[in-house]
Parts: C-alpha cells; structure tokens; sequence
C-alpha cells in the first residue's frame, strides 16, 4: 500500500477521513471489518470538529498494525500518540497482554483530528459487536457480523433507582461531607476538594441524574461526567450547580460544599416523592448541623 505523505495541517472532514479509514481497510487483506463506537454514531449528538474516529478493525492477525506503523501517517502529521495496551503492560497494570489479539492506539493529528483505533481478532468483533448500542458496522468484508439495531444511546441512559440504591446515593452524600469539613477545618485544602470533587461529586451527579430521569421517563443519556446538564436543568438550577466549583479559598468552598447540599437536597425530596421512596431527612440535618459546626469553629 502507497502512504500518502505531506498531509496538509488544515483539518480534513468528516467525509475525508472516513474515505481514507475506508480506503485503508479495504486495500488491506487481513482487515476483514470495521465498525464505529462513540459519539459519530449517535444520532443525539450535534456533530462538532472534537468528536473523536472511535474505530475497530477486524483482523485475521494485528501483526501488520503492530510492526509497521507507517498506516498512522494517511491521516496526517502526529501531534500525539497514547497506547494504553503498551503502558498498562510495562507499568504492569496489565499482566499476560496479549497483544496478537488485540491492541489500541489513541493518535491525536495536529490538524486537531483524533481517532482511537482499536484492532482485534475478527473471532473478537462477533463477540464485542453486541457490547454498545452506539455501533455502527461501515464494513463487512465477509458477511459475518450479526445484524445490529440503528446506532443509539440507549444503553446509557439513566436507569431508574432501587429504594436501596437511592439510600446508599443519599447516605454516601451526607456521610462524605464529614470529611470534606474536617480537611478544610484543618487547612487541609487538597485533602477536602479531592474529598468534595471525587466522593461527594460522583453520587452528587448520580441524584441528579436520577432527577433528570423522572422528569424524562429515563429515556435520555445526561452524558459522560454530566455533560449535558444544562440541556436538562433550569437555568437556574444549572448556574447552582456550577457555583459548585469553586477557587482553593476556604470560604468559597464552603459556599461551594452548602449550594451543592441545598441541591442534592431538593434532588432527593423530589426524586423521593415521584418514585415514592423514603427520604432520611434526620441524615440531612444533622450533617448539615455539622458542616455549620466545623464552618463556624474559628
């Protein structure tokens, strides 16, 4: 195959790279198929310049992909290469890869164009075919992937909560801020935003999630890390939750840490009385009575 060389740095589109990732897979013989995971395929999604190629190639061997890497150059000049296969095996994060059945490159290009291009072993793409409902099957070769339904998002949506599972959300919440109030009480800044921003976050964004969903029927995808929160919350609702981040400043973050309790708050009274779930208030105020506590003692 002839590597065509001196791309130009202005960003190629969505059509010119697709003809060149097509064009790759069908001069190359042990490429057998191709399919597309992510946002590309999601017909919710508005198309931007950002989204990622995330691409799988089915092969007969990754010995060609692996020895000659002359292939990443069609796209254009490299800004960056990531392969997590490699690193997690030297780190030893991974033990016993084997990278005969399959392996992953990230490759941002300079023109701002990325694509993660995962290769596998065609006896691996029949089984991974079924792993997302955001796949879109571009090539074939031999007619041997099952059919698949219309690329949707519906596997990420929000699911509906069990009683236990929104008691073990509101507990987590209220029980965390403990120690986001001891790491500023303290001075321990990196301490109590880790606390706040990792632990309080995570099941924060999980109640909002499930307020989202109530009022959607849980039918729609909020997005990865939350997204696309201001397409689903009020305006004002949204300019709360982003007074949630706040500076390093002692007081800014507790402002942060009571503007976040008074939503997780309202999320879980109303997210209680749709789903006619118990709500423990008496959790509620009694830490609410310990963050004043540990915020007021000087």
């Amino acid at each position: 195959m002839i590597i065509t060389k001196g791309m130009e740095l202005e960003m190629l589109n969505e059509k010119k790279m697709m003809d060149l990732i097509l064009t790759l897979a069908s001069l190359r013989d042990d490429v057998r198929l191709v399919y597309m995971n992510g946002s590309r395929v999601n017909p919710m999604i508005k198309k931007d310049k950002y989204q990622d190629y995330d691409l799988v190639f089915g092969v007969t061997t990754t010995e060609y992909f692996l020895q000659h890497q002359d292939w990443i150059k069609l796209f254009g000049e490299v800004c960056m290469i990531q392969e997590p296969d490699y690193i997690d095996c030297k780190t030893g994060l991974k033990e016993n890869a084997d990278f005969s059945k399959s392996y992953t490159w990230l490759i941002l290009y300079k023109d701002g164009n990325r694509i993660d291009l995962h290769i596998e072993l065609v006896s691996e793409s029949k089984k991974n075919i079924h792993n997302s409902s955001l796949t879109k099957i571009l090539l074939d070769k031999d007619h041997c992937l099952d059919s698949i339904p219309p690329s949707s998002d519906i596997d990420y949506h929000i699911h509906k909560p069990s009683q236990e599972l929104f008691d073990a959300c509101s507990n987590e919440f209220w029980w965390c801020l403990n120690n986001v109030a001891k790491g500023l009480a303290r001075n321990e800044i990196p301490y109590a935003l880790s606390m706040f921003h990792v632990y309080v976050r995570e099941v924060f964004h999980q109640m909002i999630d499930w307020h989202i969903g109530c009022q959607t029927n849980f039918s729609i995808s909020s997005g990865k890390m939350g997204k696309f929160y201001k397409n689903f919350l009020s305006p004002s609702d949204y300019k709360k939750y982003l007074a949630t981040y706040s500076d390093a400043s002692i007081e800014n973050i507790w402002t942060a840490v009571f503007t976040c309790c008074s939503l997780f708050s309202d999320y879980a009274l109303q997210v209680s009385n749709q789903l006619n779930f118990r709500y423990n208030l008496n959790d509620e105020n009694n830490m609410l009575e310990y963050l004043r506590k540990c915020r007021d003692d000087k």
